[in-house]
């Protein structure tokens, strides 16, 4: 899952900077048409010439003016789109590196659980015999695995607050996404409600 979410954002990058590129030549575009045809309507008025004439260019302006709002809102989605991907993107990155973190954790654990094993079953064995040399090799050895299930139980308890840490981080960018994702659909609903109202006003004008 996660290398095919990375040639996904691969592909991403390339598609977000071209359409980005596009959206800014038109969002220009639709900048410049309306200051053409403003000064070209404060001329035509002051001229006072034909209504037909006078009527023409305003529907050129009201054109240009639809199209420049439609240029910027898209631009300025594309953008918050382009932000909700990175959330995406890192979230995956912290959901794999909180499984690697648990998978050390199980590790650890599991060597914990062997060596202490492996500890009590030397110590059984060597109570048995009784021999004071052996007993003072057990002393040695247990004091060696002692230390060896101490190092372990730091080992897993900084990996534990590890986990801990990529846990917090996790949750903190689904929240993040989850109120990006909140404001896209605010932001979609006022595109729509934006461009029907262009619209409306676009066909009451034609008529």
């Amino acid at each position: 899952m996660i290398p095919l979410w990375s040639k996904m954002a691969v592909f991403w990058n390339k598609m977000f900077l071209t359409i980005i590129v596009l959206l800014i030549v038109l969002f220009l575009d639709a900048v410049r048409e309306v200051r053409k045809y403003s000064a070209v309507h404060v001329n035509e008025k002051a001229a006072n010439v034909n209504t037909n004439a006078f009527d023409h260019i305003q529907m050129k302006l009201f054109r240009s003016q639809r199209n420049l709002y439609l240029s910027g809102f898209s631009l300025f989605l594309w953008l918050v789109l382009r932000r909700t991907v990175t959330l995406l993107t890192q979230l995956a990155k912290g959901m794999a590196s909180h499984a690697a973190l648990e998978t050390q954790v199980n590790d650890a654990t599991e060597a914990a659980k062997k060596y202490m094993a492996e500890n009590e079953r030397l110590q059984e064995a060597l109570s048995e015999k009784g021999s004071s040399k052996k007993k003072e090799s057990a002393e040695a050895t247990d004091e060696k695995l002692k230390k060896e299930v101490e190092h372990l139980k730091a080992e897993l308890q900084t990996t534990s607050d590890a986990l801990h840490k990529a846990n917090n981080e996790v949750t903190a960018v689904k929240k993040q996404s989850e109120g990006l994702k909140r404001e896209y659909d605010h932001l979609m609903k006022e595109y729509e409600r934006l461009q029907s109202s262009l619209n409306e006003a676009e066909d009451k004008k034609d008529q």
